[in-house]
């Protein structure tokens, strides 16, 4: 049997499912005491070099596709899912491992008190409207970037072209955001 005579309808959807649960899992279970023996802290600055990697292979396969290079366009896509699979396995090693971050937590206490909430002023609020845009959209995105490689796969490429045109700016703006979400909280990592 061919993937094009495949049903794997259920299977993404269970996997789309399956993934923001497991991931929103993480912030209410407790951490382990465990140690991977390398510092867990070089992790967010290695998803940003993932998701960076991904908007930019991203741009690329759209330029491949609108030059008709079909190939190129498939390989490229297949290492940003590739990138992507990356950064949730290490985001997840990282979520479970790491104490949480707080944005404006300037002393590293785990609190933001009032003072440092005034420091912030309005960037507190884009901060939090990118992060929850990020949030929500990467969730989104699974089931979407799965059936848009799917019916590239399976050589459907009306349904393909329908989908990826709404995969496509949101799988960016995850990738885009990711990174600037990363640049903002850096500095209250400790």
């Amino acid at each position: 049997m061919q993937l094009k005579d495949k049903n794997l309808n259920t299977p993404i959807a269970i996997v789309s499912v399956v993934i923001p649960v497991l991931v929103a899992a993480l912030f209410f279970l407790p951490k382990p005491d465990m140690h991977p023996g390398f510092d867990v802290k070089i992790l967010p600055f290695f998803h940003a070099i993932l998701n960076s990697t991904t908007a930019v292979l991203l741009l690329a396969s759209l330029y491949f596709i609108k030059n008709g290079r079909v190939t190129a366009h498939k390989r490229t896509n297949l290492v940003a899912v590739s990138l992507s699979a990356i950064f949730l396995l290490s985001y997840v090693t990282y979520h479970s491992l790491a104490p949480e971050t707080r944005f404006g937590d300037v002393d590293h206490n785990g609190v933001v008190d009032a003072a440092e909430i005034a420091m912030l002023g309005g960037i507190r609020y884009l901060y939090y409207f990118l992060l929850l845009t990020h949030i929500v959209l990467a969730a989104v995105i699974v089931p979407l970037v799965l059936f848009t490689l799917l019916r590239g796969f399976q050589n459907d490429i009306p349904r393909h072209r329908k989908i990826a045109r709404i995969t496509w700016p949101i799988w960016f703006y995850v990738s885009i955001t990711g990174v600037i979400v990363y640049i903002m909280i850096s500095p209250y990592y400790h």
